[in-house]
């Protein structure tokens, strides 16, 4: 069932309707509550003594003179007492009905609170004029509905990931032993087939080494909660410093990095983290990028925000799954045990770093190329 959520003015128009018909409900009683005492006492200033005389001259055969004096002593001298005792036994029957009438939907929202934690599968009803606070049950029973499908979700991704990274760990595992094995098995094997050996056991052991980094990496992100340091540090220089540090990577897909940086964009933040943001998106333009293309990183201010961009030429995404590309343990490239098959985690670490220093990142994609736009305040102007 689809809840049509209302506006704030909506469900405040609603509310006040509730009150007001609270307010006339409780008004009904205390004017029935008037116009009882005023009959009752028209009654027994009336023909009430005369009714009293008759019944018991009738009942009790008593003379009219002995009827006249109890009456008189027991009924009239005590008017204002038996007034008394009346209205306080109407009082309290209406105040019984008004307390019913309101904790009535009291018990209404007492239920749909035990319904909301018990997670039934059925939409919480309440009286037509409780619509407002029926609407802010069901609204909060599906976002609790949400967060914990989110939550299982979340926790099974993470499981399958641990599952495929422990069977692609074992992989290169088995290689290395082997190798190493085979070279110890035969001591005087060629030099130039211990060489090939020994490369491919180098390869394997770096693959190794980066799939317990990323156990490592999703360790790190369930159980430690982001702080920053900031300080002023040089964005420019920065960032050029990592092209350089990445010159391997690149040349093993044979890509050129061009950085068009404006000179010394100094900037406050969190160093540290913010050269992880700029690598995890430069490794994935990597990844991503087609071999023999061009990497593009732009840097420029504007006004007190420093914008970072970096372009790749390669497979575009998809637009439905543009933001789904910032999730924990999201891949897009689904296919496990490939080189850009990763734990998921690094654009995801990226934007809560970014947001953390009240940013925005974000990506656009066609056909020809891929842009991530990241902006972070705190430039310092010169």
């Amino acid at each position: 069932m689809v809840i049509k959520l209302k506006t704030n003015k909506t469900r405040r128009n609603d509310y006040l309707a509730f009150k007001r018909k609270i307010f006339f409900k409780v008004l009904i009683l205390i004017l029935a509550s008037v116009g009882f005492l005023m009959l009752l006492s028209s009654v027994l200033r009336g023909h009430f003594g005369n009714w009293i005389v008759d019944f018991l001259r009738n009942t009790f055969y008593l003379s009219d003179s002995d009827a006249v004096i109890i009456h008189q002593y027991i009924f009239r001298n005590n008017r204002d007492k038996i007034m008394l005792v009346l209205s306080g036994i109407f009082f309290l029957i209406i105040f019984q009905f008004a307390i019913s009438w309101v904790t009535r939907y009291f018990d209404e929202i007492d239920k749909g609170m035990d319904d909301l934690m018990k997670g039934s599968d059925d939409e919480i009803e309440l009286s037509p004029e409780m619509s407002f606070m029926e609407t802010k049950l069901n609204m909060f029973k599906h976002i609790l509905e949400k967060r914990e499908r989110d939550a299982k979700q979340a926790e099974q991704r993470k499981n399958d990931l641990v599952v495929y990274l422990a069977h692609d760990i074992k992989t290169p595992l088995t290689s290395v032993i082997g190798y190493l094995d085979l070279m110890s098995e035969i001591p005087d094997m060629p030099i130039e087939q211990r060489a090939k050996y020994m490369e491919i056991t180098l390869e394997k052991a770096n693959r190794l080494e980066k799939l317990i980094n990323e156990f490592f990496e999703i360790t790190r992100y369930n159980l430690q909660t982001i702080v920053l340091d900031k300080k002023d540090f040089n964005l420019s220089y920065m960032l050029f410093q990592m092209a350089d540090e990445f010159y391997p990577m690149l040349s093993e897909k044979k890509q050129e990095v061009v950085v068009n940086a404006e000179d010394d964009i100094m900037l406050c933040g969190d160093s540290d983290k913010l050269a992880r943001v700029f690598n995890n998106v430069f490794k994935n333009a990597i990844a991503y990028g087609d071999k023999n293309s061009k990497i593009i990183i732009d840097v420029y201010k504007q006004s007190h925000n420093a914008i970072i961009t970096f372009k790749n030429y390669g497979k575009s995404i998809p637009p439905q799954k543009l933001d789904s590309i910032f999730e924990k343990f999201y891949r897009l490239d689904e296919s496990r045990g490939t080189d850009t098959g990763n734990a998921g985690l690094g654009l995801a670490i990226a934007k809560e770093i970014v947001i953390l220093h009240e940013g925005e990142i974000h990506a656009e994609s066609n056909d020809d190329y891929t842009i991530f736009h990241i902006k972070i305040p705190g430039v310092i102007n010169s």
